[in-house]
């Protein structure tokens, strides 16, 4: 394959913008975007990419990432206390949001029903970009729904957000004690978790909480050198990753990796 020129390279994102601004009706994009967002790609161009980091820069938010980190601290403070102030959920909060959206972080949690990211950070519409799969790992597809989340909205944190006693870890764990097999698509889903389990199946106590914690730090370690649009804004001190483990039991969200 003949290598591509800057400029060809310039000219094939400017065909795919284009095609994306005339097919986002019949995709179904808009509703995905927001017309308000879905414009602002495309004209921006996500910003000729070079500049794509740079883009929102935050502007949106206004919130830097230690102070956006700080607010989901206070959040689970709160939450410990059943002392979360009222969240406006109401339909004038939802017509504020409707045209536009400015979250303060991205969330990659885990599908768990019992680790609902709002509730845990007392927080409520439009504040989290949640990225949610079972065992919080990221495909290309959440990848570029957080490079989204970076480039075009200027969130300023990413939290890696792991639970105890995750299923899917432990399923991992199981795969790496016992050779389990899992039906359908499970097994695709655990590969990725297998790693953590390999390497802290010596380490001393819970094997699988020493998992669900590894598995958290490969996955923001992995995250941050995942490409240009999140590590030039990490670089620019414009952008966190950190990692935390949410506990069933007492409901405590520990930040073990900042």
């Amino acid at each position: 394959m003949p290598s591509m020129t800057p400029h060809d390279i310039s000219s094939s994102r400017r065909r795919a913008l284009g095609t994306l601004c005339s097919c986002a009706g019949a995709a179904g994009l808009t509703p995905l975007l927001g017309g308000g967002a879905l414009r602002s790609l495309v004209a921006g161009g996500l910003a000729a990419t070079a500049a794509a980091p740079a883009l929102a820069a935050n502007v949106k938010s206004n919130i830097t990432p230690d102070a956006a980190l700080e607010m989901l601290k206070a959040g689970n403070r709160a939450f410990l206390k059943g002392e979360l102030p009222p969240i406006i959920n109401n339909a004038e909060r939802r017509l504020q949001i409707a045209e536009s959206q400015a979250p303060f972080a991205v969330l990659v949690s885990c599908s768990d029903s019992r680790v609902p990211p709002e509730a845990l950070f007392g927080r409520g519409l439009g504040d989290l970009f949640i990225v949610r799969v079972a065992g919080n790992t990221i495909s290309q597809q959440g990848l570029g729904s957080i490079e989204y989340a970076v480039a075009e909205l200027g969130v300023p944190l990413v939290l890696i957000l792991g639970h105890q006693r995750c299923g899917a870890v432990a399923a991992a764990v199981s795969v790496v004690r016992e050779s389990t097999l899992f039906p359908g698509a499970i097994g695709d889903m655990v590969q990725p978790i297998l790693p953590a389990a390999i390497t802290t199946r010596a380490d001393e106590g819970d094997w699988l909480d020493n998992a669900v914690r590894r598995n958290v730090v490969n996955v923001a370690e992995k995250l941050k050198i995942s490409g240009k649009l999140i590590e030039d804004p990490i670089e620019e001190g414009r952008l966190r990753v950190v990692g935390a483990r949410y506990d069933l039991d007492n409901g405590t969200v520990d930040f073990f990796h900042e």
